[in-house]
């Protein structure tokens, strides 16, 4: 949800280049390297349980005023592992290979003013990074240029800059059809501020192959190429958008012909926010962003029984241990990597789903100071690295690399 809009302009903050290379840009190395073990239910400063502290990037290091999502790309090439941060004021490059002792390797600034909200997600060798920030745009960034980079930090420059839309609160990949998704853009756009599709076709490039609005306003999304349990719909490429009151189920195999299967209302609706799929594409796992604060829950995680795409259920609700909102949540195999802000990280075993059956396993809280229902602390979450290694973006702390526990 918007909080706070920050209107500094890169041009005043950054230096520029007249060519493609990436400037020096000297700041002082805050990195906090030190290792620590979660034991007796602590990790140093930070509450924990069943995973340890392995470093922290500081704000000041990356030199902004505050965080918002993260993603992760693996370099199959040299297999080294590299964290992206969305900054009020742009989007840092972090080689996390070396764990313990990662390396702040520059930052892309924003394409236009700065904004509390950025969002980043990776196809390929490439990162498409949107903003709520006026004329952003979609910016396109080779992370092939983070090889043998030195001279520490960069300041970096885009590969490419889609420009068919403005602002835009997220942006969607599906890998499997090549295509992007950027949603929550002005609301009196073509599509209503729902979803608009990009064809990466080639990376640098996007070409615009329209949209979907009917269903209104996307906050978030997934778009997925469906292979569960549904027989009607198999290898159909999937839209499932969080729409502020509603989640709705959108069938955009013909991008000039979408249809909605399903639109699902739920009890006690906040704000309709974020979800994703478990692995076999039964159930929907949805994080309701307001319900916290209007109605006074727990922690609430909805869980949608979607084997019937057409007439999805509610199948089970679970309530966390705090009052703490929750924020983005993705699902890796039998776990639930829910970013949950004040309470931190939580790791929710989701191995017996369908019996309702939903437990905390394990978590780690990078904001010591309380579990209150407030915006602070973690945003979001990203636990797909072969290592192990989990990247996670604070609003206030910047960057977090945690770890399960031997």
């Amino acid at each position: 949800m918007k909080k706070v809009l920050y209107l500094l302009t890169f041009f005043g903050f950054f230096g520029c280049s007249s060519d493609n290379e990436p400037i020096e840009n000297n700041v002082p190395d805050v990195v906090t390297p030190t290792s620590i073990p979660c034991e007796n239910g602590m990790a140093g400063i930070y509450p924990c349980n069943g995973y340890d502290f392995l470093a922290n990037i500081s704000l000041e290091t990356m030199q902004a005023a505050s965080g918002n999502d993260i993603w992760g790309w693996t370099d199959v090439e040299t297999g080294k592992e590299y964290a992206i941060m969305g900054l009020d004021n742009g989007t840092a490059f972090i080689d996390i290979t070396d764990a313990e002792n990662p390396t702040y390797l520059g930052k892309l600034p924003t394409a236009t003013s700065a904004s509390s909200w950025r969002d980043v997600k990776v196809y390929g060798d490439y990162a498409y990074i949107v903003a709520e920030a006026d004329n952003h745009g979609v910016q396109v960034f080779d992370l092939k240029k983070l090889r043998g980079v030195n001279n520490l930090p960069l300041t970096f420059i885009a590969d490419g800059n889609y420009t068919g839309i403005g602002n835009a609160h997220n942006i969607v990949i599906n890998p499997s059809s090549g295509f992007a998704f950027p949603v929550g853009t002005d609301r009196d756009d073509d599509y209503n501020g729902g979803v608009h599709f990009l064809d990466l076709q080639n990376p640098i490039a996007p070409l615009t192959a329209g949209g979907w609005g009917v269903n209104g306003y996307t906050h978030d999304a997934q778009v997925i190429t469906y292979s569960g349990p549904d027989t009607d719909y198999q290898g159909a490429e999937l839209f499932v958008g969080a729409n502020e009151d509603q989640v709705v189920i959108v069938d955009i195999s013909n991008k000039n012909s979408p249809l909605t299967l399903a639109t699902l209302p739920y009890p006690n609706i906040g704000y309709t926010h974020q979800g994703w799929f478990t692995d076999d594409q039964r159930y929907f796992i949805l994080g309701d962003e307001l319900d916290e604060i209007r109605q006074g829950f727990n922690t609430r995680t909805l869980i949608f029984d979607m084997a019937d795409l057409e007439n999805p259920v509610l199948h089970h609700t679970y309530l966390g241990p705090t009052s703490a909102i929750d924020h983005n949540g993705y699902v890796l195999g039998n776990e639930f990597f829910l970013a949950n802000y004040t309470a931190g990280v939580r790791v929710l075993n989701i191995t017996n789903i369908g019996d309702k059956v939903i437990t905390e396993e394990a978590f780690f809280d990078t904001y010591p100071a309380n579990d209150n229902t407030q915006f602070s602390g973690v945003w979001s979450v990203y636990p797909y690295f072969e290592s192990g290694n989990v990247i996670v973006s604070d609003i206030d702390g910047g960057l977090f690399i945690i770890k399960k526990s031997e």
